[in-house]
């Protein structure tokens, strides 16, 4: 059974230390006005008592529903399943087709490295289709794409599978035209604007200074890399959205997230994409200087080999470039 307490009644069961504020005599006549006036004072107070009860064992359930997603929020911190996404399908110039997958890491905290094999793969075809390796928490859209040829069956799905924590999930895609995506839905799945906008937006470019795509670094040394990122202008600054406040949900869950790109109209943001350990970027979005260099530090916790990834926003598209790092141990 549901009961249903209204705010009035709530001020009265949770009461005031004051004494003029506590409940007298004929101040039921305050909360259930038709009852003076049908019950006598014997029915009428068997009847408050009931409703006081009543309402503190509402109060009481309250207090327990209150609890539950704090505790339920705690244990997600970590032990959680990894949810691929398939966010839809773009048209390319050539006649193939990408597919645009995202994923959902429920965990607040942990955020797994999962290798290629037999729990991060796809299929059918080649199990590495360049999907990330390192899961950021929570929602992150439009992650990276893969590319299939024209000739592509619109009936045959393209799976990626992801297994942690004992759960292997399955995002699938395909190229069934109510999933082809466009600026718009771009726009409206980040908060960036609605269906219309500039036609004419072409993606912003980046590129590693030097075409550089391989580097090397020993522990405890740090990296420097510059990327120079250029873009149409389109869509212009919106000073108001890189102002905005993010309200709790997928959008403001994004690494890459637009309002960063706003204030400007495009910026550059570093993610791990591959390989052991922890990342640390300083910063993770660096300003855009003159002849859009971008000029960042990264930090490794652990040797092994790394990708990384550098992703031009302008708001609406994103283009990314890949390094590679092989990180080697302290020198003796």
């Amino acid at each position: 059974m549901t009961y249903r307490v209204n705010q009035s009644q709530l001020g009265v069961a949770i009461g005031k230390n004051s004494e003029s504020e506590s409940p007298q005599n004929g101040d039921s006549a305050l909360f259930y006005p038709a009852i003076n006036n049908i019950f006598g004072s014997q029915q009428k107070l068997r009847f408050m008592m009931k409703s006081q009860s009543l309402i503190i064992a509402t109060l009481t359930l309250v207090a327990i529903i209150f609890e539950g997603p704090l505790s339920a929020q705690e244990r997600w911190q970590r032990g959680q399943n990894i949810q691929p996404v398939f966010e839809g399908w773009e048209r390319n110039t050539d006649g193939s087709f990408n597919m645009v997958f995202g994923y959902l890491n429920r965990n607040y905290e942990e955020q797994p490295v999962i290798p290629v094999g037999p729990n991060n793969l796809f299929e059918p075809g080649p199990p590495d289709q360049n999907q990330p390796t390192h899961f950021y928490n929570r929602r992150q859209q439009f992650v990276f794409s893969v590319r299939v040829p024209a000739d592509w069956d619109p009936e045959q799905d393209l799976t990626w599978s992801v297994t942690h924590n004992g759960r292997t999930d399955h995002a699938y895609g395909h190229l069934w035209p109510v999933w082809e995506i466009d600026g718009g839905v771009r726009r409206l799945n980040r908060g960036t604007g609605t269906a219309q906008g500039f036609t004419d937006n072409q993606r912003p470019s980046i590129r590693v200074e030097g075409n550089l795509e391989h580097f090397e670094v020993s522990l405890p040394n740090s990296l420097e890399i510059v990327v120079v990122a250029g873009d149409d202008g389109i869509p212009p600054p919106n000073p108001r959205l890189a102002s905005r406040n993010p309200r709790r949900g997928p959008k403001s869950q994004a690494i890459v997230d637009p309002r960063k790109a706003a204030a400007t109209g495009l910026a550059v943001t570093w993610l791990h994409w591959r390989g052991p350990g922890t990342v640390t970027f300083s910063p993770q979005v660096p300003e855009i200087g003159e002849g859009g260099r971008a000029v960042t530090q990264v930090r490794f916790s652990e040797p092994g080999t790394y990708q990384l990834q550098a992703i031009a926003d302008d708001t609406v598209y994103v283009t990314p470039t890949t390094v590679t790092v092989t990180v080697k141990s302290s020198q003796p």
